[in-house]
Parts: structure tokens; C-alpha cells; sequence
């Protein structure tokens, strides 16, 4: 046996169609949560693809009455953490432009609205890691606050109170940069 399939779990042509389906429809979500944690493109899409490499091997784990994306958030974080720890000294900021980008038609209403993004993005880099990413889940990706919290293991109160204070931590730093 060589040493690659060691590692490569034994999941039946059903399960692995059903992951392939995961996956595709889970690929977009899983790049832009790690975006929105790690702040960089490259790792981003490296850090998303190990994940779905982890979640496939511990595929046979997962229990299908539960949702995917949540059970895989948990393996995508942990990656992301690690990552973020190992990577202390390269701090890349967030790129919004693929998650906003100004919606007018005008040039003068436009120019305004990319400065808007700019500030946005600048105050949300500033952020801590653990107030940046409850931020985006909720505000940018959508999520609603039975699903962050599944997906950072905390209770709902909890999330709701990360939320609070991340808020008021992002106006602050957005009104702070306007004066």
C-alpha cells in the first residue's frame, strides 16, 4: 500500500459523490470564511483546500443529518487559527472587493462608495481576529446566529454578544477615521 492512500479513508462511490456534492457547493463559502479570517488570498485558497482535504478524510464522522457547512466551518477555523499562529509576524489585510463593490452608476456616487469600502475595510482589518470573523458570518456571509453559533461552538448569547461589541468597535473605528 503506498503511503498516500494510508491516509485516503474507505468511503463508498455513494459517500463520495455526496461529498463531491458538498464541496461544490460549499467551495465559494469555504474560501471567503477563510478570506475573511486569514485575510489573504493565497491562504485563503490553500487553507480552504486543506480543509476539504481534512473533511473528506474524517468523512465517515460526519453525521448527514446535520448541516455540512457547520461541521466543516469547525475543521476550516481550526486550520485558519492554526495558520494565523504559526504566521504571527505576515499580517495581510482583508480584500473586500470581492465581497463589496460599489453599486452606482454615477462616477462622483461610485468614487464615494469605493472610499466607503476602503474605510470598511481598513477599520474591519483593525479588528481582532475573533471580532473580525464574527463580523463577516454574520454581516457579509449571512449567517444566522444558531449557525455561527454550531460553527464556533459557542452559545448563542455568546455570539450575540461578540456581535454586539464587535459592532460597536467597527463604528467606532469607522467614526474615528472619518473625523
Amino acid at each position: 500500500m503506498k503511503s498516500n492512500e494510508a491516509n485516503v479513508p474507505n468511503i463508498s462511490q455513494r459517500k463520495k459523490r455526496e461529498f463531491e456534492l458538498y464541496v461544490k457547493k460549499n467551495m465559494k463559502r469555504g474560501y471567503f470564511s477563510a478570506l475573511g479570517i486569514l485575510g489573504s488570498h493565497d491562504a485563503a485558497m490553500d487553507i480552504s483546500q486543506e480543509a476539504f482535504i481534512r473533511a473528506y478524510k474524517n468523512f465517515n464522522h460526519f453525521d448527514s443529518n446535520k448541516n455540512f457547512f457547520t461541521w466543516f466551518y469547525k475543521i476550516l477555523r481550526n486550520l485558519c487559527l492554526n495558520f494565523i499562529r504559526d504566521n504571527k509576524n505576515r499580517k495581510e489585510d482583508v480584500i473586500f472587493e470581492n465581497i463589496i463593490s460599489p453599486v452606482s452608476n454615477s462616477l462622483q456616487q461610485a468614487t464615494e462608495e469605493k472610499e466607503l469600502i476602503q474605510l470598511l475595510h481598513e477599520s474591519i482589518n483593525s479588528l481582532s481576529t475573533e471580532d473580525r470573523e464574527v463580523i463577516i458570518l454574520k454581516e457579509f456571509e449571512g449567517y444566522s446566529y444558531k449557525e455561527i453559533s454550531e460553527m464556533l461552538n459557542l452559545p448563542v448569547g455568546t455570539v450575540m454578544s461578540r456581535l454586539y461589541y464587535a459592532r460597536k468597535k467597527l463604528a467606532t473605528k469607522m467614526k474615528l477615521v472619518t473625523e
